[in-house]
């Protein structure tokens, strides 16, 4: 396709270049040269029609990645929460474990909520024992966890489908 495009370009900017610059060249048949005209419009023509294709096609499969990654941050702020609620993590606690699960240091969390980093640390420790973990690899687990069981759900509930319907005709 950009072959056929930068043909027909070439086929114009050439004409153009040899107008320009006063180069003479063996004279053709206009018909030929009109046929050639048209070929390189053509070409010109089915390459805009191809781009445009292309570029619906790349916007579309844009959405379709934005809303599955909605999707999939929505769902993720719904498994934080869960947690949150189970672990009973006071308001204070909430805004800290989130700012941990997102990788940010104790001193960054101490700028982030304008107090001390020993404030900090003490709500790291009462996060980490009210969700049962030592540090925060293990607190991340728990989330990276959910989110494959339930990855995990998705893909075999297709098959489980199946096997029951097999079972049933039995």
């Amino acid at each position: 396709m950009i072959a056929v495009q930068a043909l027909g370009a070439l086929f114009f900017i050439g004409n153009i270049a040899l107008s320009t610059l006063g180069l003479q060249r063996e004279p053709i048949d206009w018909r030929l040269y009109e046929f050639m005209e048209i070929g390189a419009a053509v070409a010109l023509l089915i390459g805009l029609v191809m781009s445009t294709r292309l570029l619906m096609q790349t916007q579309r499969r844009l959405g379709q990645a934005q809303a599955r990654l909605q999707k999939a941050s929505s769902g993720f702020m719904e498994v934080l929460e869960q947690h949150f609620v189970q672990w009973g993590l006071t308001p204070a606690e909430r805004d800290v474990a989130f700012f941990v699960v997102k990788g940010f240091s104790t001193q960054e969390i101490a700028g982030f909520r304008k107090t001390s980093e020993g404030t900090i640390k003490a709500q790291t420790n009462a996060i980490y024992r009210k969700a049962g973990v030592t540090g925060r690899g293990q607190l991340l687990s728990i989330f990276i966890d959910d989110l494959l069981v339930d990855r995990l759900t998705e893909l075999a509930a297709p098959e489980q489908n199946e096997l029951r319907s097999r079972q049933a005709q039995k």
